[in-house]
């Protein structure tokens, strides 16, 4: 490994423990936070789950605008160029996740047709698509992201590999679901039943008869109440905490209900969210549900415009404050605050506030139902943006991924709408 692929991992543990980290580390939270570093200093999210159809219509992107996002999978930087952005700057404390996107912005170069890039990530299960990296595309990659990938997992496999062997069952959230598979097969239920559904009237019928009752079961009554249990998530203990108080019978009915959401709140043929969770992978044939930027008609103007997008490892603040005053258009925070004390979120809307050119937009999502920000960001900044409440309950319950408690959207501009 060289010098340049150690400092990188340096800086993802940096970013991460000064992210999460808030108790002595020999406390019961201290050993949780740094329990959660670890588990989060790989590969997370093989793809996110925010939806990018739902913030490209919050953010109205014109031509012209620089959006600065939080990066994760990257599905949504690619689907945010189908809007047209003159500028994506995409951050990320995770050195893996900014392999990831260098990866696809290097495989855009290559790939000339939309079925081969939408075997390599749609599918994301051939051996084609090692031997196509291996030909074309690791050549086109910086050192670092080419190390990353060519490195070592820990089963001895270079991790390009995972593209042989269905991407999507990998990373942090990959094995997640898998280990909720085996459990729910183990209790008596194979979550792949929900894609037997025809209607919504079934979805609803095979969720009440084969999820729901496993909520009930008391090896899971006593996981969900362990915080590590849901690091696979990637839920940090602080924002375990908001999610365990959000709702009167706690973290077992609030995570029943975001199940549900997922299960019944949208058509599945319709909702690759769902297929993720049930068939961990992508529907199939043409047709099947996927992020935007792997839509056929939308490949050829993904390919045209990923030049615009530049990826950048660090926290978004300090990417802020390398930034001239005005110059940003929109913000794209993920949950990232949840994992925020006082003096972070208002060290990031300071410079969120110093940088947003007129008219910027704000969009975030958190664990719990909540404004997160009113007493925690002093008036002096917060006075400085409109909140949009109803606009923002009427997108998250839009949202097809269905797992958090709340979207959120501020404009530049004072006064509540």
């Amino acid at each position: 490994m060289t010098q340049t692929v150690r400092a990188v991992k340096r800086n993802t543990s940096l970013g991460l423990n000064n992210a999460v980290h808030r108790s002595k580390a020999l406390s019961r939270a201290g050993l949780l936070e740094r329990m959660f570093t670890l588990a989060f200093s790989g590969l997370v999210y093989p793809q996110i789950w925010e939806d990018p159809v739902v913030d490209m219509e919050a953010l109205a992107l014109q031509p012209g605008d620089h959006l600065v996002a939080i990066a994760s999978g990257s599905c949504n930087i690619l689907s945010y160029l189908t809007a047209d952005p003159a500028r994506i700057s995409a951050v990320d404390l995770n050195g893996a996740h900014i392999a990831l996107g260098h990866l696809k912005l290097a495989a855009l170069a290559e790939i000339e047709d939309q079925p081969t890039f939408r075997r390599f990530f749609g599918e994301a299960q051939s051996k084609a698509n090692v031997a196509l990296y291996d030909r074309a595309i690791a050549p086109r990659l910086d050192a670092v992201s080419r190390a990353y990938w060519e490195g070592r997992s820990l089963t001895g496999r270079r991790r390009i590999e995972a593209f042989a062997r269905n991407f999507y069952r990998h990373g942090l959230l990959g094995r997640f679901i898998g280990a909720g598979h085996f459990l729910g097969r183990r209790l008596g239920c194979d979550p792949r039943i929900m894609l037997e559904a025809k209607s919504m009237e079934e979805q609803r019928a095979l969720f009440e008869a084969h999820l729901a009752p496993v909520f009930e079961k008391r090896l899971v009554r006593w996981l969900v109440r362990q915080p590590a249990s849901l690091y696979g998530l990637g839920i940090p203990p602080a924002q375990y905490e908001a999610l365990a108080a959000d709702g009167d019978a706690g973290i077992r009915n609030v995570l029943r209900h975001r199940l549900e959401r997922l299960a019944c709140g949208f058509d599945l043929k319709t909702n690759y969210f769902a297929w993720q969770a049930f068939g961990r992978g992508y529907g199939p044939g043409p047709d099947a549900s996927v992020p935007p930027y792997l839509e056929p008609h939308h490949f050829e103007t993904v390919r045209e415009r990923a030049g615009r997008v530049g990826y950048h490892q660090g926290s978004v603040t300090a990417y802020l404050a390398q930034q001239p005053a005005a110059s940003c258009h929109g913000y794209v925070l993920l949950d990232a605050q949840d994992w925020m004390n006082d003096a972070e979120l208002t060290a990031l809307w300071s410079q969120i506030t110093r940088t947003a050119a007129p008219g910027a937009r704000v969009i975030f999502r958190t664990a719990a139902d909540e404004r997160l920000l009113p007493g925690r960001v002093p008036d002096a900044i917060l006075s400085q943006w409109q909140y949009h409440e109803m606009r923002s309950r009427e997108l998250g319950a839009r949202d097809r991924s269905s797992i958090y408690g709340a979207f959120h959207l501020y404009t530049q501009g004072g006064a509540q709408a």
